[in-house]
């Protein structure tokens, strides 16, 4: 029985796919369910596995373009390939187990003394006797070999060279995608960027009071992302033109809060969305978020958990990053980039203090965000974080814990 593995469709809209990494060899056995390839989209990486038990042959090379429906491979299944597999996988089991004397070396008792004494590894020496036993004549020839090899051998001393050596790789059909769409915003877009700073200091003392309570109640931590999430709704709602994209010659305003969170991934930097945020708690927002980076790092993110999103976050700040202007992610237009969080003198109330003080960004299209709504929305994001109680929690301190859902 011959069963032919077809490409599967990533998601809507994708027809072509490149086939990324062979997971086997071309003629090995593979087993009913056995992950047997990747192929890239323009997206996302998928997984393809064996629908059934035989030996594969590939219809395509890696690296090759594929459309979807096309013949990945076939894999030819027979009872009587299965029964030779078995029957080898259980010879391979035994010989690892229980290897054969013809593998070992054996030394004679006064040869096993010798090289005791002398401090001989037996995998060097070369046996001469029965069955290629090791005798102490061997051991002997073995240890002047060597050190006449020390004497006569030694290499003269050089000058040493630079190592000059470059490396070239094709770039994956996930990482040319990126490249296009990225250059296509640079070139289709008005982008400017905008900064603001602000002060985590009520952020860190909610969360230092919290953190242990609410990991231990939702089973995630109570991070950074969920309150600028909640932040970034509020200020949407504030400057609607923000949470809009232009398409042809007209602007779509969405009325839902579709928030996209760039994680990085083994693949590259992927966009997973966190849909009707508006509608979300604290808990619920850290669980997606766990949720959808945990699939990304294990490359199990699918092209429906991509898809949408009118508003982007990233944080450069997990690598280090002070400030950056990051890129706008089509067709959305605008995204904000948090940064990393580092002590600095600060005025509060006429006295210089110390404060953990956060760089933001907003990159904007200037096409259909006026300088006001950007600003605007950047001093929004501001006073929420630094007044989170006030503006995302109720305004008193008795709703904390019930924001939190803590009882």
């Amino acid at each position: 029985m011959i069963i032919q593995i077809k490409v599967p469709s990533p998601g809507e809209s994708i027809t072509e796919v490149e086939v990324s990494t062979w997971l086997v060899k071309n003629g090995d056995y593979v087993h009913k369910g056995q992950t047997i390839a990747e192929i890239d989209s323009d997206k996302a990486t998928l997984e393809i596995s064996s629908e059934e038990n035989g030996i594969i042959t590939f219809m395509v090379e890696k690296g090759e373009r594929v459309r979807v429906g096309d013949v990945l491979c076939i894999i030819e299944s027979s009872k009587e390939d299965t029964k030779k597999h078995i029957v080898q996988e259980k010879k391979d089991h035994v010989e690892k187990v229980y290897p054969s004397n013809k593998n070992r070396k054996i030394p004679s008792p006064a040869s096993k003394k010798f090289l005791k004494e002398k401090k001989i590894f037996i995998e060097s020496v070369q046996g001469t006797g029965k069955h290629g036993r090791i005798t102490k004549k061997d051991c002997i020839f073995h240890l002047e070999k060597n050190e006449t090899s020390i004497v006569s051998n030694r290499p003269p001393i050089i000058t040493p060279m630079y190592n000059r050596s470059k490396k070239k790789t094709p770039l994956s059909f996930l990482r040319r995608k990126l490249s296009e769409r990225l250059v296509f915003v640079k070139n289709q877009t008005a982008s400017l960027t905008t900064f603001n700073e602000v002060d985590m200091l009520e952020i860190f003392l909610i969360r230092k009071k919290y953190k242990d309570l609410f990991k231990k109640k939702h089973g995630v931590n109570l991070g950074f992302m969920s309150f600028f999430t909640l932040s970034c709704v509020r200020a949407l709602k504030l400057y609607p033109d923000v949470n809009a994209m232009i398409s042809g010659k007209e602007k779509i305003n969405f009325e839902y809060y579709d928030i996209s969170i760039a994680i990085s991934g083994p693949k590259g930097l992927m966009v997973p969305v966190i849909r009707n945020a508006e509608y979300l708690s604290f808990r619920e927002i850290e669980q997606e978020i766990y949720k959808l980076s945990t699939r990304v790092h294990n490359g199990k993110i699918s092209i429906d958990e991509m898809t949408g999103g009118t508003f982007t976050i990233t944080n450069g700040g997990i690598f280090g990053s002070m400030l950056s202007t990051p890129i706008i992610n089509p067709p959305q237009s605008a995204i904000l980039g948090m940064h990393k969080i580092m002590e600095r003198p600060v005025v509060v109330n006429g006295s210089i203090e110390i404060r953990p003080i956060m760089y933001l960004s907003l990159s904007y299209d200037h096409r259909i965000i006026d300088g006001r709504e950007s600003v605007g929305f950047l001093v929004s994001v501001k006073e929420s974080i630094e007044n989170p109680i006030k503006f995302l929690m109720g305004g008193n301190e008795d709703t904390l814990s019930k924001k939190l859902e803590l009882y």
